[in-house]
């Protein structure tokens, strides 16, 4: 991938796709009819937000954390021939933690 860095508060996120092909019932879903999944991996961060007095606010996520967003968080863009989301820190709902697994439907 050719170097991309999101600006301010802007985070670069990849979705992380499940191997799930089938629904509870055993029915096969076709790709165009599936959810595009909630979950996905930072792969770039931008400076921090600029805060009115001056002073640069940090974010709080980093490359390579495993975040959750909202269904529809962020810009689409494509990169080299690959999809990505633009999207301000404030979008993602949290970071999961290495030992958990998440589970993007509503409970």
């Amino acid at each position: 991938m050719s170097s991309m860095r999101p600006l301010q508060d802007r985070v670069l996120i990849k979705r992380i796709i499940s191997n799930k092909e089938e629904s509870k019932g055993g029915i096969v879903i076709p790709d165009t009819a599936k959810e595009k999944p909630q979950e996905g991996e930072v792969i770039a961060v931008g400076n921090g937000k600029t805060l009115d007095n001056g002073t640069k606010l940090k974010l709080e996520v980093k490359v390579g954390d495993r975040i959750l967003f909202a269904k529809y968080a962020g810009t689409e863009v494509k990169i080299d021939d690959r999809e990505f989301l633009i999207m301000r820190e404030e979008e993602i709902l949290g970071i999961i933690s290495a030992g958990a697994k998440s589970k993007s439907a509503a409970v």
